[in-house]
């Protein structure tokens, strides 16, 4: 590992443990949201752009370094900014911090992971460069996969960027607004289960289904006439 990378991996390393020893999870909570509540909508109110920039920030380091309380902020977006411009807030930040997450794995890892396994993921890569969008908006919209891991596996992969970013921005729509809707109503939160009941994590499922359809569809087409397309088909 060169120098570039070994410094980046400690830096993210001292990070995150920074971000336990000094226990900075209590704040990402929602117990320390609703106590905090009144100060920080007077001063969303009064110092509107830093308020902005500040809860930004934040939201794209804890997911760039995936550290818990992506849940906390999203309540949080809609409680200080409402529930439209909450969800563009932390769709953009979410979105900047997974990308930032993705090409990190990708500087680090990747090519360490090809060396080992580079036949193996092979037909993978090839798949996720024709159908990638599909096969991420899918793990975007069903809520049983964790955020990080995405982030970080889809960077050991071919996965373009700019899909990853696409299929991102477009796949964490529905949740995020479904948290920052009722960080909005952030009184009738009490707790983190509430928001996300069985029927509103049914409905995702099926949403990623439908996502995932046109991929399954080019999938079954090839295997029943034995074409493999490449990389470079259209």
């Amino acid at each position: 590992m060169n120098r570039g990378r070994l410094a980046l991996l400690v830096v993210g390393a001292l990070a995150v443990t920074l971000f336990f020893v000094f226990d900075l999870d209590r704040f990402l909570t929602l117990a320390a949201l609703k106590a905090h509540h009144q100060t920080l909508v007077t001063l969303a109110r009064e110092q509107a752009l830093l308020t902005v920039a500040g809860f930004m920030a934040v939201y794209i380091v804890q997911t760039a370094l995936s550290l818990p309380g992506a849940a906390v902020l999203s309540l949080a977006a809609g409680a200080l900014f409402g529930t439209l411009r909450g969800t563009l807030y932390a769709n953009i930040a979410a979105t900047i911090g997974a990308t930032l997450a993705f090409l990190v794995s990708r500087y680090l890892l990747r090519e360490a992971v090809l060396r080992r396994f580079g036949s193996r993921l092979e037909p993978i890569n090839r798949e996720l460069e024709q159908r990638g969008f599909n096969y991420l908006l899918f793990l975007r919209l069903v809520p049983v996969f964790p955020f990080f891991l995405i982030n970080l596996a889809a960077g050991l992969t071919r996965l373009p960027t700019r899909t990853f970013v696409l299929a991102t921005m477009l796949g964490i729509v529905p949740g995020g607004f479904v948290y920052v809707h009722a960080g909005a109503s952030l009184a009738t939160v009490q707790t983190l289960a509430d928001v996300a009941s069985p029927r509103v994590l049914g409905a995702f499922a099926l949403l990623g289904l439908f996502a995932l359809v046109p991929a399954l569809y080019g999938w079954y087409r090839n295997r029943q006439t034995g074409i493999d397309p490449g990389p470079h088909a259209h």
